[in-house]
Protein backbone atom coordinates (compact mmCIF):
# COMPACT_ATOMS: atom_id res chain seq x y z
CA UNK A 1 0.00 0.00 0.00
CA UNK A 2 2.88 2.38 0.77
CA UNK A 3 5.56 1.21 -1.67
CA UNK A 4 3.24 0.86 -4.65
CA UNK A 5 0.32 3.29 -4.22
CA UNK A 6 -0.37 3.04 -7.95
CA UNK A 7 -2.09 -0.28 -7.28
CA UNK A 8 -4.56 1.40 -4.94
CA UNK A 9 -5.15 4.16 -7.47
CA UNK A 10 -5.76 1.54 -10.17
CA UNK A 11 -8.32 -0.15 -7.91
CA UNK A 12 -10.03 3.20 -7.37
CA UNK A 13 -9.97 3.91 -11.12
CA UNK A 14 -11.80 0.80 -12.27
CA UNK A 15 -14.18 0.62 -9.31
CA UNK A 16 -15.17 4.26 -9.39
CA UNK A 17 -15.53 4.35 -13.15
CA UNK A 18 -18.06 1.54 -12.90
CA UNK A 19 -19.75 3.21 -9.93
CA UNK A 20 -20.16 6.56 -11.64
CA UNK A 21 -21.38 4.90 -14.84
CA UNK A 22 -23.91 2.86 -12.86
CA UNK A 23 -25.16 5.92 -10.97
CA UNK A 24 -25.52 7.90 -14.21
CA UNK A 25 -27.38 5.04 -15.87
CA UNK A 26 -29.75 4.63 -12.93
CA UNK A 27 -30.48 8.37 -12.79
CA UNK A 28 -31.09 8.46 -16.54
CA UNK A 29 -33.43 5.47 -16.32
CA UNK A 30 -35.29 7.06 -13.40
CA UNK A 31 -35.66 10.31 -15.32
CA UNK A 32 -37.01 8.46 -18.35
CA UNK A 33 -39.45 6.55 -16.17
CA UNK A 34 -40.73 9.73 -14.50
CA UNK A 35 -41.05 11.41 -17.90
CA UNK A 36 -43.29 8.58 -19.08
CA UNK A 37 -45.82 9.17 -16.28
CA UNK A 38 -48.95 11.20 -16.91
CA UNK A 39 -49.81 13.96 -14.43
CA UNK A 40 -53.17 15.70 -14.72
CA UNK A 41 -54.21 19.07 -13.32
CA UNK A 42 -56.20 17.30 -10.63
CA UNK A 43 -53.09 15.40 -9.52
CA UNK A 44 -51.11 18.64 -9.41
CA UNK A 45 -53.78 20.25 -7.24
CA UNK A 46 -53.72 17.29 -4.84
CA UNK A 47 -49.94 17.42 -4.63
CA UNK A 48 -49.95 21.16 -3.86
CA UNK A 49 -52.24 20.67 -0.90
CA UNK A 50 -49.38 18.85 0.94
CA UNK A 51 -51.92 16.81 2.84
CA UNK A 52 -50.52 13.31 3.41
CA UNK A 53 -53.72 11.52 2.44
CA UNK A 54 -54.31 13.62 -0.68
CA UNK A 55 -50.66 13.42 -1.75
CA UNK A 56 -50.63 9.62 -1.41
CA UNK A 57 -53.86 9.43 -3.41
CA UNK A 58 -52.32 11.58 -6.17
CA UNK A 59 -49.14 9.49 -6.29
CA UNK A 60 -51.17 6.28 -6.51
CA UNK A 61 -53.08 7.71 -9.49
CA UNK A 62 -49.86 8.85 -11.18
CA UNK A 63 -47.99 5.54 -10.98
CA UNK A 64 -51.08 3.45 -11.63
CA UNK A 65 -50.43 1.08 -14.51
CA UNK A 66 -46.69 1.85 -14.74
CA UNK A 67 -45.53 -1.11 -12.67
CA UNK A 68 -44.93 -3.48 -15.64
CA UNK A 69 -42.86 -0.79 -17.36
CA UNK A 70 -40.68 -0.40 -14.27
CA UNK A 71 -40.24 -4.17 -13.90
CA UNK A 72 -39.26 -4.47 -17.57
CA UNK A 73 -36.67 -1.71 -17.19
CA UNK A 74 -35.20 -3.44 -14.13
CA UNK A 75 -35.06 -6.78 -15.98
CA UNK A 76 -32.98 -5.14 -18.70
CA UNK A 77 -30.88 -2.83 -16.57
CA UNK A 78 -29.67 -5.07 -13.76
CA UNK A 79 -28.44 -8.01 -15.90
CA UNK A 80 -26.59 -5.52 -18.12
CA UNK A 81 -24.93 -3.95 -15.08
CA UNK A 82 -24.01 -7.39 -13.74
CA UNK A 83 -22.39 -8.35 -17.04
CA UNK A 84 -20.45 -5.08 -17.12
CA UNK A 85 -19.28 -5.69 -13.55
CA UNK A 86 -18.05 -9.19 -14.41
CA UNK A 87 -16.09 -8.03 -17.47
CA UNK A 88 -14.60 -4.89 -15.94
CA UNK A 89 -13.86 -6.63 -12.64
CA UNK A 90 -12.01 -9.45 -14.41
CA UNK A 91 -9.79 -7.00 -16.30
CA UNK A 92 -9.05 -4.90 -13.22
CA UNK A 93 -8.43 -7.87 -10.93
CA UNK A 94 -6.10 -9.52 -13.46
CA UNK A 95 -3.98 -6.38 -13.84
CA UNK A 96 -3.64 -5.75 -10.09
CA UNK A 97 -2.96 -9.38 -9.13
CA UNK A 98 -0.34 -9.69 -11.86
CA UNK A 99 1.54 -6.71 -10.40
CA UNK A 100 1.25 -8.11 -6.87
CA UNK A 101 2.55 -11.53 -7.88
CA UNK A 102 5.50 -9.97 -9.72
CA UNK A 103 6.30 -7.86 -6.66
CA UNK A 104 6.55 -10.83 -4.28
CA UNK A 105 8.52 -13.11 -6.57
CA UNK A 106 12.31 -13.19 -6.84
CA UNK A 107 12.39 -11.95 -10.42
CA UNK A 108 9.98 -9.07 -10.79
CA UNK A 109 10.21 -9.03 -14.59
CA UNK A 110 9.26 -12.69 -15.00
CA UNK A 111 5.55 -13.13 -15.73
CA UNK A 112 3.64 -15.36 -13.30
CA UNK A 113 2.46 -18.79 -14.38
CA UNK A 114 -1.08 -18.12 -15.57
CA UNK A 115 -3.91 -20.29 -16.65
CA UNK A 116 -4.56 -20.78 -20.32
CA UNK A 117 -7.41 -18.30 -20.12
CA UNK A 118 -7.04 -16.26 -16.91
CA UNK A 119 -9.73 -13.77 -17.86
CA UNK A 120 -12.14 -16.64 -18.42
CA UNK A 121 -11.40 -18.05 -14.95
CA UNK A 122 -11.72 -14.62 -13.32
CA UNK A 123 -14.96 -14.03 -15.20
CA UNK A 124 -16.25 -17.34 -13.86
CA UNK A 125 -15.46 -16.22 -10.31
CA UNK A 126 -17.13 -12.88 -11.00
CA UNK A 127 -20.22 -14.61 -12.33
CA UNK A 128 -20.37 -16.70 -9.15
CA UNK A 129 -20.08 -13.53 -7.04
CA UNK A 130 -22.93 -11.90 -8.94
CA UNK A 131 -25.03 -15.06 -8.58
CA UNK A 132 -24.39 -15.15 -4.83
CA UNK A 133 -25.38 -11.47 -4.58
CA UNK A 134 -28.66 -12.02 -6.42
CA UNK A 135 -29.33 -15.06 -4.23
CA UNK A 136 -28.74 -12.91 -1.14
CA UNK A 137 -31.21 -10.29 -2.43
CA UNK A 138 -33.75 -13.05 -3.05
CA UNK A 139 -33.13 -14.29 0.50
CA UNK A 140 -33.82 -10.81 1.92
CA UNK A 141 -37.02 -10.63 -0.11
CA UNK A 142 -37.99 -14.03 1.25
CA UNK A 143 -37.33 -12.73 4.76
CA UNK A 144 -39.90 -9.99 4.14
CA UNK A 145 -42.56 -12.49 3.06
CA UNK A 146 -41.71 -14.83 5.95
CA UNK A 147 -42.01 -12.00 8.47
CA UNK A 148 -45.30 -10.88 6.92
CA UNK A 149 -46.73 -14.41 7.09
CA UNK A 150 -45.79 -14.70 10.77
CA UNK A 151 -47.88 -11.64 11.61
CA UNK A 152 -51.33 -11.96 9.95
CA UNK A 153 -53.97 -9.27 10.21
CA UNK A 154 -56.15 -11.46 12.40
CA UNK A 155 -53.38 -11.89 14.99
CA UNK A 156 -50.72 -9.22 14.43
CA UNK A 157 -47.34 -9.65 16.10
CA UNK A 158 -44.96 -6.94 14.87
CA UNK A 159 -42.25 -7.81 17.40
CA UNK A 160 -42.03 -11.44 16.31
CA UNK A 161 -42.16 -10.42 12.65
CA UNK A 162 -39.28 -7.98 13.08
CA UNK A 163 -37.24 -10.56 14.99
CA UNK A 164 -37.78 -13.18 12.27
CA UNK A 165 -36.88 -10.67 9.56
CA UNK A 166 -33.72 -9.55 11.37
CA UNK A 167 -32.58 -13.12 12.05
CA UNK A 168 -33.07 -14.28 8.47
CA UNK A 169 -31.34 -11.19 7.06
CA UNK A 170 -28.36 -11.67 9.37
CA UNK A 171 -28.01 -15.32 8.35
CA UNK A 172 -28.26 -14.38 4.68
CA UNK A 173 -25.67 -11.65 5.11
CA UNK A 174 -23.31 -14.03 6.92
CA UNK A 175 -23.59 -16.64 4.17
CA UNK A 176 -23.15 -14.01 1.45
CA UNK A 177 -20.08 -12.42 3.06
CA UNK A 178 -18.42 -15.81 3.60
CA UNK A 179 -18.96 -17.00 0.03
CA UNK A 180 -17.96 -13.62 -1.38
CA UNK A 181 -14.72 -13.72 0.63
CA UNK A 182 -13.86 -17.20 -0.63
CA UNK A 183 -14.51 -16.16 -4.22
CA UNK A 184 -12.34 -13.09 -3.75
CA UNK A 185 -9.51 -15.18 -2.28
CA UNK A 186 -9.79 -17.73 -5.09
CA UNK A 187 -8.86 -15.09 -7.67
CA UNK A 188 -5.32 -15.10 -6.25
CA UNK A 189 -4.72 -18.69 -7.41
CA UNK A 190 -5.73 -17.89 -10.97
CA UNK A 191 -2.60 -15.72 -11.30
CA UNK A 192 -0.26 -17.54 -8.91
CA UNK A 193 -0.99 -21.16 -9.74
CA UNK A 194 -2.66 -21.06 -13.12
CA UNK A 195 -5.90 -22.55 -11.75
CA UNK A 196 -9.29 -22.48 -13.41
CA UNK A 197 -12.45 -21.32 -11.64
CA UNK A 198 -13.21 -24.40 -9.56
CA UNK A 199 -9.56 -25.31 -9.12
CA UNK A 200 -8.95 -21.86 -7.64
CA UNK A 201 -11.83 -22.40 -5.23
CA UNK A 202 -10.36 -25.73 -4.13
CA UNK A 203 -6.96 -24.10 -3.64
CA UNK A 204 -8.52 -21.34 -1.54
CA UNK A 205 -10.15 -23.90 0.73
CA UNK A 206 -6.86 -25.79 1.02
CA UNK A 207 -5.01 -22.59 1.92
CA UNK A 208 -7.51 -21.83 4.67
CA UNK A 209 -6.96 -25.31 6.09
CA UNK A 210 -3.15 -25.24 5.99
CA UNK A 211 -2.44 -21.56 6.72
CA UNK A 212 -5.44 -20.68 8.88
CA UNK A 213 -3.38 -18.63 11.33
CA UNK A 214 -1.87 -16.38 8.65
CA UNK A 215 -5.20 -15.90 6.90
CA UNK A 216 -6.93 -15.05 10.18
CA UNK A 217 -4.19 -12.60 11.16
CA UNK A 218 -4.37 -10.75 7.83
CA UNK A 219 -8.17 -10.61 7.92
CA UNK A 220 -8.21 -9.41 11.54
CA UNK A 221 -5.73 -6.59 11.08
CA UNK A 222 -7.28 -5.31 7.87
CA UNK A 223 -10.75 -5.68 9.38
CA UNK A 224 -9.70 -3.52 12.33
CA UNK A 225 -8.24 -0.95 9.93
CA UNK A 226 -11.50 -0.91 7.96
CA UNK A 227 -13.50 -0.48 11.15
CA UNK A 228 -11.24 2.40 12.22
CA UNK A 229 -11.73 4.11 8.87
CA UNK A 230 -15.50 3.71 9.24
CA UNK A 231 -15.55 5.32 12.70
CA UNK A 232 -13.37 8.19 11.49
CA UNK A 233 -15.66 8.80 8.52
CA UNK A 234 -18.77 8.61 10.72
CA UNK A 235 -17.25 11.14 13.13
CA UNK A 236 -16.28 13.44 10.27
CA UNK A 237 -19.84 13.35 8.90
CA UNK A 238 -21.11 14.79 12.17
CA UNK A 239 -19.44 18.17 11.61
CA UNK A 240 -21.22 19.22 8.37
CA UNK A 241 -24.51 17.74 9.56
CA UNK A 242 -24.25 19.73 12.81
CA UNK A 243 -23.75 22.93 10.77
CA UNK A 244 -26.79 22.26 8.60
CA UNK A 245 -28.89 25.05 10.23
CA UNK A 246 -26.07 27.55 9.63
CA UNK A 247 -24.73 26.60 6.19
CA UNK A 248 -26.50 26.27 2.84
CA UNK A 249 -27.69 22.75 2.03
CA UNK A 250 -25.45 22.58 -1.04
CA UNK A 251 -22.28 23.09 1.00
CA UNK A 252 -23.36 20.49 3.54
CA UNK A 253 -24.18 18.00 0.79
CA UNK A 254 -20.82 18.62 -0.85
CA UNK A 255 -19.00 18.02 2.45
CA UNK A 256 -20.91 14.78 3.01
CA UNK A 257 -20.07 13.58 -0.51
CA UNK A 258 -16.39 14.48 0.00
CA UNK A 259 -16.17 12.52 3.27
CA UNK A 260 -17.91 9.55 1.65
CA UNK A 261 -15.48 9.58 -1.29
CA UNK A 262 -12.48 9.70 1.05
CA UNK A 263 -13.87 6.76 2.99
CA UNK A 264 -14.42 4.74 -0.18
CA UNK A 265 -10.87 5.54 -1.33
CA UNK A 266 -9.47 4.32 2.01
CA UNK A 267 -11.46 1.08 1.77
CA UNK A 268 -10.17 0.46 -1.77
CA UNK A 269 -6.58 0.91 -0.58
CA UNK A 270 -7.23 -1.48 2.30
CA UNK A 271 -8.72 -4.02 -0.10
CA UNK A 272 -5.57 -3.93 -2.24
CA UNK A 273 -3.47 -4.33 0.91
CA UNK A 274 -5.48 -7.35 1.98
CA UNK A 275 -5.09 -8.95 -1.44
CA UNK A 276 -1.34 -8.26 -1.24
CA UNK A 277 -1.26 -10.02 2.13
CA UNK A 278 -2.95 -13.08 0.64
CA UNK A 279 -0.51 -13.12 -2.29
CA UNK A 280 2.38 -12.90 0.18
CA UNK A 281 0.99 -15.84 2.16
CA UNK A 282 0.75 -17.92 -1.02
CA UNK A 283 4.15 -16.94 -2.45
CA UNK A 284 6.33 -16.82 0.66
CA UNK A 285 7.44 -20.11 2.27
CA UNK A 286 5.41 -21.42 5.17
CA UNK A 287 6.93 -21.44 8.67
CA UNK A 288 7.79 -24.79 10.32
CA UNK A 289 4.71 -26.63 11.50
CA UNK A 290 6.08 -27.42 14.99
CA UNK A 291 8.11 -24.36 15.77
CA UNK A 292 11.88 -23.97 15.41
CA UNK A 293 13.73 -27.16 14.53
CA UNK A 294 17.40 -27.15 15.58
CA UNK A 295 19.90 -29.07 13.46
CA UNK A 296 21.54 -32.11 15.13
CA UNK A 297 24.79 -31.34 16.92
CA UNK A 298 27.89 -32.91 15.35
CA UNK A 299 29.55 -35.82 17.13
CA UNK A 300 33.08 -34.92 18.25
CA UNK A 301 35.49 -37.86 18.49
CA UNK A 302 37.73 -37.26 21.53
CA UNK A 303 41.21 -38.80 21.03
CA UNK A 304 42.38 -41.23 23.68
CA UNK A 305 45.01 -39.98 26.13
CA UNK A 306 47.96 -42.37 26.04
CA UNK A 307 50.40 -40.84 28.53
CA UNK A 308 47.95 -40.44 31.38
CA UNK A 309 49.33 -41.85 34.63
CA UNK A 310 47.84 -45.17 35.51
CA UNK A 311 46.36 -45.56 38.95
CA UNK A 312 48.10 -48.27 40.95
CA UNK A 313 46.04 -51.39 41.32
CA UNK A 314 44.32 -51.80 44.57
CA UNK A 315 46.13 -54.18 46.91
CA UNK A 316 43.73 -56.70 48.32
CA UNK A 317 43.57 -57.15 52.04
CA UNK A 318 46.08 -59.61 53.50
CA UNK A 319 44.47 -63.00 53.81
CA UNK A 320 44.89 -65.25 56.82
CA UNK A 321 48.27 -66.95 56.78
CA UNK A 322 48.00 -70.49 55.67
CA UNK A 323 50.27 -73.18 57.15
CA UNK A 324 51.99 -75.24 54.53
CA UNK A 325 51.13 -78.87 54.52
CA UNK A 326 54.81 -79.88 54.71
CA UNK A 327 55.38 -78.49 58.22
CA UNK A 328 52.19 -79.81 59.76
CA UNK A 329 52.73 -82.76 62.08
CA UNK A 330 51.83 -86.13 60.73
CA UNK A 331 48.94 -87.11 62.89
CA UNK A 332 47.40 -90.42 62.23
CA UNK A 333 43.63 -90.66 62.43
CA UNK A 334 42.25 -92.37 65.43
CA UNK A 335 40.60 -95.69 64.81
CA UNK A 336 36.89 -95.48 64.86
Amino acid sequence: MVRRPALGLAEIAWRWSFGFATAALLLFSLAQYLDSLTVTNRDLWLLRTRHPLLVSHALARIVQGSGPRLVLAAMILFPALALAWVLLGSLGRAAILKSLVSYFRAQPDSPPRQAERPLRSLAGLGFLRVSVTFAALAGCLGAVFLAASSSPKSDPSPGAAFLIFLTVVMLVWLAWSTLNWFLSLASVFVLTGGQDTFGALASAVHLCRTRAGSIAAAGTWFGLAHLTAFFIAASALGFPLALLPLLPPGIVLGAVILVALLYFAATDFLYVGRMAAYVAIVELPAPPAHGLVLPPSPIVNTPAIEDAPQAPPETPADPQPQTPAAILPDVAPEPG
